[in-house]
C-alpha cells in the first residue's frame, strides 16, 4: 500500500466519506458546466444521449466481469419505468441547466429529497410523521419562492422543466429503495445504462447533428463526469453518515454560484438565494432526522 493509501485508510469514516462526496460535488459542477457550455448548440435530448451513450461506454468492462450476474433481475418492468423515468428527468434537468443560473438549476434540483417524502408514503408505505411533511410542506415554499423571480421572464419553463426533473428522479430514486432488497448496485447500473441509452436514441434521432472532433470529447467528457459523480456519491455514502454527508453535497450550490459567476456571468438575485437556503434547510433537516430514526437515504442518480 502507497503512504497515501495508508493515510487515507487511518482517516475516520466521516472523513473519507467527505473526500469523495467533494470529488462528486465537482464532478458534477464540472458536468453542468459542459452542459451549459454546449448548449449553444446541442439541445438536452442530444446532451442526454451522449451522457448515456459514454456512460455506458465506462461501464461496459464492469458489466463484462459477469455479464449474467449484472442483468440477473426478477423485475425487469420496475427497471424499465426506472430508466423512463430516469431518461425524462434527465433531459428536462439539463434543460432546465441550459437555460438558468447554474446557481437556481442546482437548488431546484435538491428538492428531490422532498419528493422522496410524499413517494415513501403512497409508494412504499412508509410511515411519514407530521414533522417530515412540515419540513417538506417548508422546503416547497422555498421552491416557490425561487419560482417567483422565474414565472415573471422567460425562465420560467426551465424552472418548472427543474422542478419536474427532480419529482422524476425521485421516482428513480423511490425505485431504487425497492430494488435494493435483492438487486446489487451493479445490477442497477447496468440495466440503467443500457436502458437509458436506448431510450435516449429516438428523442435525439429529431434533434441530430453530427459534433465536431472538439465537442466529442466534451460530450464524452460528460458522459464520463456523469458516471464519476454517480460513482463518487455513491462511495461517499457508504464510508459516511448520511447526516454529515448530506451538508457536503451541498457545496455544489457554492461550487455552481463560483463557477456560474466566472464562466457564464450568472448572479443569483436574492430571492432565487432566499429560497436555496430554504429548500437546503429542509432537506438537511428530513435527511438528519431519518439518519437518527435509521432511516437510509437511497444513493442520488443524477
Amino acid at each position: 500500500m502507497t503512504k497515501v493509501s495508508v493515510a487515507y485508510q487511518r482517516l475516520p469514516g466521516n472523513a473519507r466519506g467527505s473526500l469523495w462526496m467533494l470529488a462528486s460535488a465537482v464532478a458534477f459542477t464540472a458536468m453542468t458546466m459542459l452542459i451549459k457550455f454546449l448548449g449553444e448548440d446541442y439541445p438536452a435530448s442530444l446532451q442526454a444521449f451522449y451522457r448515456q451513450l459514454f456512460g455506458l461506454v465506462v461501464m461496459v468492462p464492469i458489466i463484462a466481469r459477469n455479464p449474467a450476474a449484472a442483468f440477473r433481475t426478477t423485475r425487469p418492468g420496475l427497471l424499465l419505468f426506472r430508466a423512463l423515468a430516469g431518461t425524462i428527468g434527465m433531459i428536462l434537468g439539463f434543460y432546465a441547466y441550459q437555460k438558468l443560473p447554474l446557481a437556481d438549476a442546482n437548488a431546484l434540483s435538491f428538492t428531490r429529497t422532498l419528493w422522496v417524502v410524499p413517494l415513501a408514503a403512497f409508494v412504499l408505505k412508509e410511515p411519514v410523521g407530521s414533522r417530515r411533511i412540515a419540513a417538506t410542506v417548508v422546503g416547497f415554499l422555498g421552491a416557490l419562492l425561487m419560482l417567483q423571480p422565474a414565472t415573471q421572464g422567460e425562465m420560467g419553463l426551465p424552472a418548472i422543466a427543474a422542478l419536474v426533473a427532480a419529482l422524476l428522479i425521485a421516482l428513480t430514486v423511490t425505485g431504487m429503495k425497492i430494488m435494493t432488497r435483492d438487486h446489487t448496485t451493479t445490477t442497477l447500473m447496468a440495466w440503467s445504462a443500457v436502458l437509458g441509452f436506448v431510450l435516449t436514441i429516438p428523442p435525439a434521432l429529431f434533434v441530430w447533428r453530427w459534433p465536431t472532433f472538439i465537442d466529442l470529447m466534451l460530450l464524452a467528457a460528460m458522459g464520463v463526469l456523469g458516471t464519476v459523480t454517480q460513482a463518487t456519491y455513491i462511495k461517499g455514502m457508504s464510508e459516511g453518515d448520511a447526516a454529515v454527508m448530506a451538508p457536503v453535497d451541498y457545496t455544489r450550490l457554492v461550487f455552481a454560484i463560483i463557477f456560474g459567476f466566472v464562466l457564464f456571468g450568472d448572479v443569483p438575485n436574492a430571492l432565487t438565494m432566499a429560497g436555496a437556503v430554504i429548500i437546503i434547510a429542509s432537506t438537511l433537516y428530513i435527511t438528519i432526522r431519518e439518519s437518527r430514526l435509521g432511516v437510509s437515504r437511497p444513493p442520488a442518480t443524477e
